[in-house]
């Protein structure tokens, strides 16, 4: 089957959606462990929501978050669907 087929089931997107989800979750997790390592070890909430969430910073850090999630989780169920 082809990738504009497969795009077309409703399995392909329950299948993507299964891993995307986990998959972006992570990536979120491992983000900010490499932005804000100290502070989450001095658990200080405020410096890390400077860090990666004030000023509309929300807004790039979760879209491209989630873009590369879809993207990886399309990828990983074209290539795991026959």
């Amino acid at each position: 089957m082809i990738f504009l087929e497969k795009i077309k089931t409703p399995i392909f997107w329950k299948s993507t959606l299964k891993v995307t989800i986990p998959f972006f979750i992570a990536l979120i997790i491992i983000s900010l462990l490499f932005n804000s390592f100290s502070n989450i070890i001095n658990f200080d909430l405020e410096a890390i929501k400077a860090a990666n969430f004030s000023d509309g910073k929300w807004k790039q850090f979760l879209l491209t978050k989630s873009v590369v999630s879809l993207l990886y989780g399309i990828w990983i169920t074209n290539r795991n669907m026959k």
